[in-house]
């Protein structure tokens, strides 16, 4: 196409005494040219290249590359969406526990470098528990396990009146079922960014 183009106009121009009609239709017939080759392009798809052209039986050009558009949303620094994916919400106790376990540790004290970060943040820490046991008896151990993850912030240098703590007991269960690997998810304090 770039040929033609160049053709065109050298023919044009190259006449002793070119005419203001051929120079006018020089102009016009490069732009539809050029035109017609920037819709054939972005109609093919994302890219065209001289390797797919020829499969393809278009005219082979340069690479044209349509802009790529994310569709991951965009995470507010400080927010729980923020937590959520750069540190994790969450810490996991064993069966009718409220003890921290070491991983649980080590996530706190991932909690405690974020809450450095965004110091004007202040959190609630839930306390849950699996489906097992009375509600009220689950309301307990939901306490004590947000109390046993809120005494490690404070105890690793966060300001206890960023915290607040609350149990739902077996009120509201991450994953539902009656197994192992669900109770397993439910047995858990939670920091959510007030």
């Amino acid at each position: 196409m770039p040929e033609l183009f160049s053709l065109l106009t050298y023919e044009a121009w190259s006449l002793k005494e070119p005419s203001m009609s051929i120079r006018g239709l020089t102009i016009i017939l490069a732009a539809v040219l050029l035109a017609a080759c920037s819709t054939q392009s972005q109609r093919a798809g994302t890219t065209v290249g001289t390797g797919q052209a020829a499969a393809s039986g278009q005219i082979a050009g340069p690479v044209i590359t349509q802009p790529q558009v994310s569709t991951e949303p965009i995470v507010q620094p400080g927010t729980q969406a923020d937590l959520v994916a750069n540190v994790g919400d969450r810490v996991f106790f064993a069966f009718d526990k409220a003890e921290l376990r070491q991983d649980a540790r080590a996530r706190i004290q991932d909690w405690v470098d974020w809450l450095n970060v965004y110091n004007t943040v202040t959190v609630t820490v839930e306390g849950h528990a699996d489906e097992r046991g009375t509600r009220a008896y689950n309301l307990a151990l939901g306490e004590r396990r947000a109390n046993a993850a809120s005494e490690y912030l404070v105890a690793l240098g966060i300001d206890p009146s960023r915290i607040r703590i609350i149990s739902f007991g077996k009120e509201r269960p991450a994953v539902l079922g009656s197994n192992e690997a669900a109770y397993a998810q439910n047995r858990r304090a939670v920091m959510v960014v007030n």
